[in-house]
């Protein structure tokens, strides 16, 4: 069965790129959220094995979802995108508990190890 993965991005472009990247490797992509908020409802609502969360977004940041889906199941798996330059925000994600991180513009090859790696695949 495909792993179940949910996309976080304020950007429909960026959700558009990891959706197709996901796709193309196997993945199943179950939902996708614009913000922190939205996240952490459909988090609830399909439970997904994994989630790509985007740092930097309106009404509610990555990191404060991620805190709150840690809350909600202390085994998420949950992997950060950021773009260049945001060391210290990725270094906070980590501490409250992101599996891993990925750095934009996307790298397929990158996308899919830090996912197979996260999954334990």
């Amino acid at each position: 069965m495909a792993n179940r993965i949910l996309i976080v991005d304020d950007a429909a472009f960026m959700r558009m790129m990891i959706r197709d990247i996901l796709s193309k490797n196997g993945f199943e992509v179950v939902g996708e959220a614009q913000d922190g908020a939205q996240a952490i409802e459909k988090f609830k609502e399909l439970r997904p094995d994994l989630v790509t969360m985007d740092i930097t977004m309106p009404e509610m940041d990555g990191i404060v979802a991620l805190k709150e889906i840690k809350k909600l199941d202390p085994s998420a798996k949950v992997i950060m995108c950021s773009a260049m330059g945001q060391q210290a925000m990725v270094i906070d994600a980590i501490q409250a508990g992101a599996k891993d991180f990925i750095v934009k513009p996307f790298q397929t090859d990158r996308v899919i190890e830090a996912i197979n790696k996260t999954l334990g695949v």
